[in-house]
């Protein structure tokens, strides 16, 4: 188990920050700093001054899919997401009850063989269990219309029970999103980009702060199920990694935007840390045990402590600091999910070492 706190329920983002007041832009959340056990509290838009020239931010180009949509199975209306595309043009979908306040509720999955009716004239059968050690994702296979195309035209994008209404899906689409040629993406947003505009990118830009941009099509996150991370697509190009491998040659530090980034850049390093160019499907879990081999930081929204990506965060700046940060957000009131305030974990400042690990624990 990882950090032992309740996140209050008024602490959840129910809309985009945004929408909380006029002339507020995506980048009035609030950022909690950590170096160490070291915390300092911060506005979004100090990000420029907080960061130096050299540094590095690996970004996710991920764009968000309006991966759910409205089906029947038999005489039950049920939801369903989809999370991700098969090589063999199969999805991994997950099936939900709808629970009338316009979200969903967790059901079980399955059975083999269950036929689900979608909008447009498609079909979708239940085909077996994405992993042996649960059922809430099933593959399936689609007939009758391409999935794609019907979510473009019938889909809208995933949102859980915290959040008070359905957004366009402009609003789950960060600054680095890119379209894919084969219309891939994301079932859920890699939130931790959000508050970037292209303003605040600019600003970084001329200060020096260097993007390396990589792609991770994250799957549905559920937030009833705290599971480890299924298979995902992802790519790491040749321009970033060299760039990622001078960085680390150099005096720069290496952020990764969103855990996302992390599981991307960190799927296609060697053991000595060299990033090379790769694509395909990662099943990297990054642990404590596991550690991380090139990123120095991350930035990253604030998450359920019970969530598995807590691990990551561990990994990157071990149990003790991430504890400490994650009450110190509770006692700042910080906002939670995808809406929600912002943490950048920072590699320690050498002398404040013994000063942080007295105050750990």
């Amino acid at each position: 188990m990882t950090v032992a706190v309740r996140v209050p329920e008024e602490l959840s983002a129910r809309i985009p920050v945004e929408q909380r007041g006029a002339g507020l832009d995506r980048d009035a959340v609030r950022l909690l700093v950590s170096r160490g056990c070291e915390v300092s509290h911060h506005a979004f838009v100090e990000l420029p001054r907080l960061l130096r020239a050299g540094d590095l931010l690996v970004v996710n180009t991920s764009t968000t899919l309006a991966a759910a949509v409205d089906g029947r199975a038999g005489h039950a209306r049920v939801v369903v997401h989809f999370s991700t595309r098969g090589d063999d043009g199969r999805w991994a979908v997950e099936l939900r009850d709808p629970d009338g306040k316009g979200t969903t509720r967790a059901r079980a999955g399955g059975p083999a063989g269950m036929e689900v009716r979608l909008p447009g004239g498609a079909r979708l059968v239940l085909e077996e269990p994405l992993s042996a050690h649960g059922d809430r994702l099933w593959w399936a296979r689609a007939s009758g219309a391409g999935v794609l195309g019907m979510l473009r035209e019938h889909g809208r994008p995933i949102r859980y029970s915290y959040t008070e209404r359905d957004q366009p899906l402009s609003v789950y689409q960060t600054v680095f999103a890119l379209p894919c040629a084969d219309g891939a993406g994301s079932a859920e947003m890699p939130s931790a980009a959000r508050p970037f505009t292209a303003r605040l990118v600019a600003e970084l830009v001329s200060r020096g702060v260097q993007f390396a941009p990589v792609t991770l099509h994250t799957g549905v996150a559920s937030a009833e199920v705290h599971e480890p991370p299924y298979p995902e697509r992802f790519s790491v190009p040749e321009a970033s990694a060299r760039l990622i491998n001078a960085v680390r040659a150099g005096d720069g530090r290496v952020v990764a935007v969103g855990t996302t980034a992390v599981r991307a850049v960190e799927s296609a390093a060697e053991p000595d840390g060299v990033v090379r160019a790769r694509a395909g499907w990662t099943d990297l879990v990054v642990t404590p045990e596991r550690g991380v081999r090139v990123v120095d930081g991350l930035l990253t929204g604030l998450h359920e402590p019970e969530a598995s990506h807590l691990l990551m965060l561990e990994a990157i700046a071990g149990r003790a600091a991430i504890d400490h940060s994650y009450k110190a957000a509770l006692h700042g009131l910080y906002l939670w999910h995808e809406f929600g305030d912002v943490h950048l974990i920072l590699p320690e400042e050498a002398p404040h070492t013994e000063h942080c690990f007295s105050n750990c624990w």
